[in-house]
């Protein structure tokens, strides 16, 4: 057995940061990773997974990361968005909210028939095709893990977890580069323009404004970050008083939450306090806790676990990209009206179906750097990836499972 050494997480967050650095220039220097979005941690991590790889192969030595500071990073970017939502934002996405739960429902099926047939084709019991399918891609690792033991008592397969591990791995860095690219097809094609008259930052800075930036200080960030951590801790109550009611949902839900309560109330309670939502602050630390949280899951992500990734996984893993694009190209940006919020919301929705909702912020962030803002889709999405896909997938799984 090999030896392990724990990283703990004051190393995790640093070696974040350096990767987060590397992506970064990556992208100001190859033209490539811009012009297609590219996120810029996942270039970064993507290239850190693989060095970590390579030196576990070479000495033997396992990496375990801690990952609270990560975690930490999570919810600090859930309620920077929780601020930045306004309620007319809400109330004007409902239509867009219905069909992306509609949309995400007929995913998960599709997912689980693809997951299906390719489990036929190369031999393996059916039902394992749910880990071939939604409870690995839309569901991602914790999702797999889960299910893994219920699939492997029905069908046999002793090997299940690494299956659904191997392609909940490949499933993420899937839906890390295909986003941007789909964002870039869509607006070129159709010549779209942001069509935002908001006159605050949501998230991000464009690349050309980086260096103009002057409304940052010491003071700005203080009261953004108390803003944020306010949020923080009333999310951590709600999430408490959520788990006793029975309803567990990740704490960055209850986070988002309440920070759309307390932004909303904040001109009502404190009409004359200086302005934390729509600043270039908030954009700022949002970019950067995304950045950071991005970059530490991707540079974790043991790539060895793809070892176990053979034909089956690795063309079923194809398969499903090829369907989620198809998906988001032909039937979601049409349905959401063929405009530059439906072009962000089709980069967001392949992530966040291939992978995770980290993910899809992250491609929609990339794509916003680039071509302005989308506020409402940052809403939307994750609301629909919180509430609606763990419930539907659980549902939709167990009747495969048990049938």
């Amino acid at each position: 057995m090999s030896e392990v050494f724990v990283v703990p997480n004051m190393l995790t967050a640093t070696l974040g940061f350096a990767v987060f650095l590397l992506g970064a220039k990556m992208t100001r220097k190859v033209r490539f990773l811009r012009e297609f979005n590219i996120p810029e941690p996942v270039t970064g991590g993507l290239i850190a997974a693989a060095l970590f790889a390579l030196y576990t192969f070479v000495s033997g030595t396992s990496l375990s990361f801690e990952t609270a500071v990560r975690d930490y990073f999570l919810v600090l970017f859930f309620a920077g968005i929780g601020l930045n939502a306004r309620l007319a934002d809400l109330f004007s996405g409902g239509r867009i909210l219905a069909l992306l739960l509609v949309l995400t429902l007929a995913t998960i099926i599709l997912q689980n028939i693809v997951g299906m047939a390719g489990a036929a084709v190369f031999g393996f019991p059916t039902k394992t095709g749910v880990l071939l399918g939604s409870a690995s891609l839309i569901g991602g690792h914790g999702t797999a893990i889960a299910w893994a033991p219920n699939v492997a008592a029905m069908t046999g397969l002793a090997g299940a977890p690494e299956l659904g591990v191997a392609m909940a791995t490949l499933g993420l860095i899937a839906a890390s580069l295909v986003g941007g690219p789909i964002a870039k097809y869509l607006i070129a094609k159709n010549d779209l323009k942001a069509t935002s008259t908001e006159e605050g930052d949501v998230v991000g800075v464009p690349f050309e404004e980086e260096h103009e930036v002057t409304e940052i200080s010491h003071v700005t960030l203080m009261r953004v970050m108390l803003s944020l951590h306010i949020a923080i801790i009333g999310g951590y109550i709600l999430h408490g008083i959520l788990e006793e009611l029975g309803l567990m949902l990740p704490l960055f839900v209850p986070c988002l939450i309440v920070a759309i309560v307390s932004s909303n109330l904040r001109p009502v309670f404190l009409p004359k306090a200086p302005p934390v939502a729509r600043t270039p602050t908030l954009a700022v630390i949002s970019e950067f806790a995304l950045g950071i949280f991005l970059a530490i899951s991707l540079m974790t992500l043991d790539i060895s676990t793809l070892s176990s990734a053979g034909p089956a996984i690795l063309v079923t893993v194809g398969v499903q990209t090829v369907t989620a694009v198809a998906l988001v190209v032909w039937v979601l940006f049409y349905m959401l009206g063929r405009n530059y919020n439906a072009a962000v919301l089709a980069s967001g929705f392949a992530g966040f179906s291939l992978g995770a909702t980290p993910t899809a912020i992250a491609n929609m962030t990339a794509v916003t750097k680039r071509y302005g803002p989308a506020p409402i889709a940052f809403v939307v999405l994750p609301l629909v990836s919180a509430f609606f896909v763990d419930i539907a997938n659980a549902i939709v799984i167990q009747t495969i499972v048990n049938f």
